[in-house]
């Protein structure tokens, strides 16, 4: 850190939980645009939608391999950097609109995010340890969740008043100002630095893939968190066009799936000394009879109401679940934080986004009902996952027990 006074750690720290929360930013913020997009660049839904995925794609795989960038590197100098870029590609977006270049931008930004909030995840482990340490890491998806619960809020709003440019020159106004925080406040929080060596972090990768629990770790929470994504994809379209209400009320509503979120993510943090397992088979298991409930009373009725009546419960079982295991996976390798923190990201935005890009292909989900199967998918293949992972906790108990 530029000066290691307990004045710039607050800082620094309260400027690492800003930025985290900044990948959910740039999804979610034109999420209630994606209709009037469609409609103003003149092409088709999936068109659109695939902004957002190729963002968390580019997100994703760029998180695999910049972690061990950040642990050779330093975490500071890349951040700044990556801010810089991000307001440009941001402003290019809102300036150029052409789909095309606004693919390239969102690419840009997804490599770009990656850097700043692999950073700033590794920056917790880098400074803290023990007790304080898995506090704040269990604060993460609560930080997180703050995205879907102000980001369409306000896009809505923005949509409605200003057209779907402004939400991109929002972006690129707030990063600037918290660029210029950084450039004061903030330093290099790595103290040791590695030397990049690709046959050793090759090592070092095949190390932490081949460990189960991590393994299926990634897999749970990408399989909670694409039930976010899949929503934020449809929902706009479900709610605009075959319920017939305004962007406005698409933000609503993702400030209610939000809001869900983060009350998962609370409920998580004040049962942080339950055991995970018990945790995550009974939320599971509760998912499943809501799924199957909105199954059923879906194929009965079509209106906003079931369709956010059980799409709400469902999401604040996915930040349970999420907030949870996601923690474990950012600590199970110490010593290897960036790397940890980029296989972690990079796992949530892949396997969310192959799963909410090829379901909705697979599917034309245009109203709850066939928005109900979808879920139930999710569900079934996360009951699966937990399933294994109960298992190997289980068998790795049972050997320390006996050792």
């Amino acid at each position: 850190m530029k000066q290691q006074s307990l004045e710039f750690l607050h800082i620094s720290t309260l400027l690492a939980f800003i930025l985290i929360p900044l990948g959910g930013l740039t999804t979610d913020i034109y999420i209630p645009s994606l209709p009037a997009m469609a409609r103003e660049l003149g092409v088709n839904m999936k068109a659109v939608q695939l902004t957002l995925i190729l963002f968390m794609i580019s997100s994703g795989a760029s998180q695999l391999f910049i972690g061990s960038i950040l642990d050779s590197y330093g975490r500071y100098r890349i951040n700044i950097a990556a801010l810089i870029i991000f307001s440009l590609a941001s402003l290019t977006i809102a300036s150029v609109p052409n789909i095309y270049v606004i693919y390239a931008m969102r690419i840009i930004q997804g490599i770009t995010v990656s850097m700043v909030i692999v950073g700033k995840r590794a920056f917790f482990i880098d400074m803290f340890t023990g007790e304080k340490l898995k506090n704040y890491t269990s604060l993460f998806s609560i930080v997180f969740s703050t995205a879907p619960i102000v980001a369409p809020f306000i896009g809505g709003y923005l949509q409605t008043h200003l057209g779907w440019q402004s939400n991109f020159y929002l972006l690129a106004a707030l990063t600037i100002i918290v660029l210029c925080f950084e450039l004061k406040y903030t330093g290099e929080s790595l103290q040791a630095v590695r030397q990049f060596q690709w046959a050793s972090i090759k090592k070092v990768y095949k190390m932490m893939l081949g460990t189960p629990d991590f393994t299926l770790g990634l897999v749970i929470v990408g399989l909670s968190y694409s039930q976010l994504v899949i929503f934020g994809m449809v929902s706009p379209f479900i709610i605009e066009k075959h319920y017939g209400f305004s962007a406005v009320v698409t933000g609503y509503s993702s400030l209610s799936s939000g809001i869900a979120l983060m009350s998962g993510g609370i409920i998580s943090k004040m049962m942080l000394k339950k055991p995970l397992l018990s945790k995550i088979i009974a939320a599971v298991t509760i998912s499943f009879i809501v799924v199957m409930l909105m199954v059923f009373f879906t194929s009965k009725n079509e209106n906003i109401w079931i369709l956010l009546g059980f799409s709400l419960p469902l999401h604040l079982l996915c930040g349970f679940v999420f907030n949870n295991v996601y923690a474990y996976c950012l600590q199970r390798f110490t010593q290897n934080a960036g790397t940890a923190s980029g296989l972690t990201g990079g796992g949530i935005y892949i396997i969310s986004s192959a799963m909410g890009y090829g379901l909705i292909h697979l599917f034309d989900i245009k109203t709850a009902h066939s928005f109900s199967y979808i879920n139930a998918i999710i569900i079934v293949l996360l009951s699966i996952a937990i399933a294994f992972f109960t298992r190997i906790q289980k068998g790795a108990s049972q050997v320390a027990v006996d050792s």
